[in-house]
């Protein structure tokens, strides 16, 4: 299935918001959990800056720098496939961060500590996510 440069961007782009709108709601969830049960606590609102303070740092130097690779490689293909608006390596290690995400959540239910951590991990990644996502849409 050949298609345009101009598809694989977009699908790219979907792709990479669509992964940072998910992780900002589970990272939402996990952080009402946490609040759930200490609710005295202010660590709820610290994850939430902590997480967007390191997800704006990894937007800025790490996946913007991803984003215009990819563009790039993209703008080399002779004839682009529908699949190839990432490499293959590239979804073997979006399976593996997405089994890997869904364990530690899993593991982090009723513990206030590790809600946090991963609240702070989500949120961090869906920040980066989504404020690189301006390099696909520019």
């Amino acid at each position: 299935m050949i298609t345009t440069s101009r598809t694989l961007k977009i699908l790219a782009a979907l792709l990479w918001n669509i992964g940072g709108i998910i992780l900002l709601s589970k990272g939402g969830s996990l952080l009402i959990e946490a609040d759930t049960l200490k609710p005295e606590q202010n660590w709820t609102w610290l994850a939430i800056v902590i997480g967007l303070l390191i997800g704006g740092l990894k937007a800025k130097y790490l996946f913007s720098k991803i984003c215009k690779n990819n563009l790039a490689r993209i703008d080399l293909l002779i004839e682009p496939k529908v699949w190839q608006f990432f490499r293959s390596g590239f979804f073997l290690f979006l399976a593996i961060m997405i089994v890997t995400g869904a364990t530690l959540s899993s593991a982090a239910h009723n513990n206030y500590i590790f809600l946090i951590s991963v609240t702070i991990l989500d949120i961090s990644i869906a920040t980066a996510l989504l404020g690189s996502s301006y390099v696909f849409w520019k």
